[in-house]
C-alpha cells in the first residue's frame, strides 16, 4: 500500500529525471566529416574548420569538426595524403607535434585501437598525454590517430579531468565503412 507522500514524492522524482533528460551535457549525436567513411558521436553541434598544416613535410588541408561540452572539447580531423604510403610517417609527426605543443610529460602513453574499417598498417593507436594549455594551466588528452587509404585522422578530446565514460562513448563511436577508402 502507498501514501499519498510516497506517491508524490516519486512523482517528483520521475519529474526531476525527465527535467534532466531534456537538458543533457552531452548531447550526443552521429557525425560524417564531408568526404569521409568516418562517423563517430560528438557530444554537442560541431562548427567546422578548415586550414593548411605542415603534414608530412609539405602543405596539406586538414578539415576539423569540434565542439565543447561538459569541460571538455572534443574534436576531429581529416587530411588526405597525395599517397597512402606517406600515412605512417604523417601519423607519428602528427602524434608528435600535438604531445610538443601540449608540452606532455613523459611523451604520452601509447595502446592499440581497435577501430572497424581502419588500415591495419599503421595501426590505430589511442594517445593519452597530460600537459599544458597555451595559457599555462594543466590539461588532459586523449587522441586517437588512424588512417584509412589516403586519409588520416586524428580524433581528440581535451579536458581539465577526462571522464572515462564520456571517453569510452567518444572512441567506440569510431567507425570506418570498409571498402569505401578515399
Amino acid at each position: 500500500m502507498t501514501s499519498p507522500l510516497m506517491a508524490r514524492v516519486t512523482a517528483a522524482s520521475l519529474m526531476l529525471l525527465l527535467l534532466a533528460a531534456c537538458n543533457p551535457v552531452f548531447n550526443w549525436r552521429e557525425v560524417r566529416p564531408d568526404n569521409t567513411a568516418l562517423t563517430l558521436l560528438l557530444p554537442c553541434k560541431p562548427d567546422k574548420a578548415q586550414r593548411s598544416v605542415p603534414l608530412g613535410g609539405r602543405p596539406t588541408e586538414l578539415a576539423m569538426l569540434g565542439c565543447d561540452a561538459g569541460d571538455a572539447t572534443f574534436a576531429v580531423a581529416v587530411a588526405t595524403l597525395d599517397d597512402a604510403a606517406q600515412a605512417a610517417p604523417v601519423l607519428a609527426g602528427w602524434q608528435t607535434a600535438t604531445l610538443a605543443n601540449l608540452k606532455a610529460a613523459g611523451g604520452g602513453q601509447t595502446s592499440p585501437l581497435k577501430l572497424p574499417g581502419a588500415d591495419l598498417l599503421p595501426p590505430a593507436v589511442l594517445v593519452r598525454a597530460s600537459g599544458q594549455r597555451t595559457d599555462g594551466r594543466a590539461v588532459q588528452s586523449q587522441a586517437a590517430y588512424f588512417s584509412q587509404g589516403r586519409q588520416v585522422f586524428q580524433a581528440v578530446i581535451y579536458a581539465d579531468k577526462i571522464d572515462p565514460e564520456v571517453a569510452e562513448t567518444f572512441f567506440s563511436s569510431l567507425k570506418l565503412d570498409a571498402g569505401t577508402p578515399r
